[in-house]
């Protein structure tokens, strides 16, 4: 990474923007997760960002500023099961960014922006490299966004840094029924999620793209918007996440 680093301003004199988009997935239940491959999701999705971060922060205090986009996702305010190497990394990838910005703000480096961008569930190839030890197919989560548009927030970002920003209404209004009822969250997210994020189609163990290529997959696209259940799925999800925090907050209301 810090060989990147070097050749990119060896051609181009500078960096002015440096985004951390490494990511692998691993669904497993914790204990039933190999440790080598629970090893590797770490130390891909979380330490490929501080190697990044690292390689970058040098040059933009040395140029006298620049932006580091540190792309998490909306796992790093609102856990899920069956994800924990990932959603580790991610809540550590969202604490990474915190730290640095109080770093810099203690050295005065008011020109070095640190973002935070946290996507819902994106229609990318993720899924199907995804390292598996379920039992089942793993799919994305409904409802599913657009690539396109967490690159757009990137390019916003690049322009006008934001600390962090969540893509997608579904992981806002996620974020907001998590920090209304901790407990109520995690006993509704659970059953969401064990009952769409997989397919009904059994799939052998496997490490996916953690250790090796995979040849298939290498579009932007997943093909996941093209799911028949998206539209019923993103009613039922969004509606329970609608719902839900209303009625927590007229309950909070009412109780003042």
């Amino acid at each position: 990474v810090g060989e990147l680093a070097r050749r990119a301003v060896e051609r181009f004199g500078r960096i002015d923007v440096w985004v951390n988009n490494a990511a692998v997935g691993l669904f497993s239940r914790f204990e039933e997760a190999p440790m080598d491959a629970y090893r590797r999701a770490i130390e891909t999705d979380l330490f490929g960002y501080i190697y990044g971060a690292r390689a970058a922060l040098p040059l933009f205090r040395e140029q006298g500023g620049g932006v580091l986009i540190n792309n998490s996702s909306v796992v790093a305010k609102a856990s899920q099961p069956y994800t924990s190497a990932y959603v580790i990394s991610k809540f550590g990838v969202r604490a990474l960014g915190e730290s640095l910005r109080q770093e810099l703000i203690l050295d005065g480096a008011n020109d070095i922006h640190v973002c935070t961008v946290m996507p819902a569930s994106i229609d990318t190839p993720f899924f199907q490299h995804a390292a598996n030890y379920t039992g089942s197919a793993a799919k994305a989560l409904n409802p599913v966004y657009d690539a396109e548009k967490v690159a757009k927030t990137m390019v916003r970002c690049a322009r006008r840094p934001r600390r962090e920003v969540v893509v997608g209404n579904a992981g806002r209004l996620l974020a907001l029924q998590r920090t209304l009822s901790l407990g109520l969250y995690e006993r509704l997210s659970a059953r969401v999620i064990d009952r769409d994020h997989f397919q009904d189609r059994a799939a052998p163990p496997g490490a996916g793209s953690l250790f090796d290529r995979m040849p298939e997959g290498t579009g932007v696209s997943g093909g996941w918007k093209s799911d028949v259940r998206s539209s019923l799925g993103r009613a039922a999800f969004v509606g329970t996440a609608v719902a839900v925090p209303a009625f927590l907050g007229w309950r909070r209301l009412r109780n003042c």
